[in-house]
């Protein structure tokens, strides 16, 4: 039984590595009108010219003059100048210093050669791609085989999420279409994955798919009432400058409140429905009501923290904000009402409604699959 179970495991798993590198090297389904003629390469910093810059406080604008050498792709070796022009704003604004490795934006090339550059950003590709390693050891050496598993979960959720979810909402099509079918799609891999083809995933993708629908619901109801659209969402208004009128940012907004608590959703889904399982296998005699009892109790303890999880992961993002209204002495009263901060208000309340109903959900669903077998054969 073991060994059919771990066979399904793997054929399962290469399934989803093949499906990964399917998507990996399928056409575009958006191609961008911006960057045809434009390359990027890493450099490295060899002198700075800081003679334009101009200083104010703690602002600084201007322009730096560098000059680099490209360290890949064909202009390996070339040594040129390039410009980084600063705007003024602290949060996109970058200053680089001798020795930096940069990404460059190679924007006019001419015979083979790079005769303007601008130096976008610190190189940081390497960095990232380490902290991604070691983290995939870490979780391989805790987990082993199901930690595999969890890693192949999140490399197909970031591919199907670039593949497919933002093209498809680029191309015009209804982001709440399209992110629900694409989290229902993560959600039954993930749980598959980690749970199995079994009861328990069954199980809690069913629970997480009514938490879910339940928050796409709530966030509908809700929105019209908060008066609020999507461009509260940052960077969201310059989609529409950019030339994507057809983008419907309200409906974005609310497709990202969904998706923002999904995550949470599924943890407690495949919690409680473990749980359950493991109790039925060693309680086998346990009716329906008993077994949906015991989840509701799993499920309770759960979701007191997953809320208080949420809550953080979403005022995290908001904290500067909330200093200023402090520093400004403005009223709790007024800050809460605050279109930033209501709409975190939101995010965080109906995330919970889907996060709190998800146990009780999922102990329900559980109660009557995991017992159907043993009701059926004493029938």
């Amino acid at each position: 039984m073991k060994k059919l179970k771990l066979n399904q495991e793997i054929i399962f798993s290469v399934i989803i590595v093949l499906l990964i590198i399917m998507m990996l090297v399928m056409p575009d389904l958006y191609q961008s009108p911006f960057g045809h003629n434009v390359a990027r390469a890493k450099a490295r910093v060899l002198s700075v010219d800081n003679t334009q810059l101009e200083y104010y406080g703690v602002v600084t604008s201007g322009s730096q003059s560098l000059q680099v050498e490209i360290l890949d792709t064909q202009y390996k070796g070339q040594i040129m100048d390039a410009s980084n022009v600063l705007l003024g704003k602290m949060e996109t604004d970058k200053i680089f210093l001798e020795g930096d490795t940069v990404f460059l934006v190679l924007d006019k090339i001419e015979n083979g050669q790079v005769v303007n550059a601008t130096a976008y950003d610190h190189y940081r590709i390497s960095y990232e791609v380490i902290i991604l390693l070691c983290f995939m050891a870490l979780l391989i050496a805790f987990a082993g085989w199901r930690g595999v598993r969890s890693i192949l979960a999140f490399l197909f959720t970031i591919v199907i999420m670039w593949k497919v979810l933002l093209p498809g909402i680029l191309m015009g099509k209804d982001p709440l279409a399209i992110s629900l079918v694409t989290v229902t799609i993560v959600t039954a891999v993930t749980l598959t994955l980690v749970a199995g083809l079994n009861k328990t995933a069954l199980v809690a993708f069913i629970g997480s798919l009514l938490g879910i629908l339940l928050t796409l619901g709530l966030s509908l109801v809700l929105l019209p009432l908060f008066k609020l659209h999507g461009a509260i969402q940052p960077f969201s208004e310059t989609l529409l400058y950019m030339g994507f009128e057809i983008l419907n940012l309200t409906r974005l907004f609310i497709a990202a409140i969904f998706i923002g608590a999904s995550g949470a959703v599924l943890d407690v889904a495949i919690d409680v429905s473990t749980s359950m399982n493991e109790v039925i296998e060693k309680r086998p005699d346990l009716t329906a009501k008993e077994l949906i009892a015991s989840g509701f109790s799993v499920g309770r303890n759960m979701t007191s923290t997953m809320v208080t999880t949420l809550l953080m992961a979403y005022i995290s993002g908001y904290m500067a904000l909330l200093m200023v209204f402090m520093a400004q002495g403005t009223p709790p009263i007024y800050l809460v009402n605050t279109n930033y901060v209501a709409a975190e208000i939101l995010k965080t309340v109906v995330g919970s409604f889907g996060l709190v109903t998800v146990a009780p959900f999922t102990a329900v669903v559980g109660g009557f699959i995991f017992t159907k077998k043993k009701e059926i054969e004493h029938a």
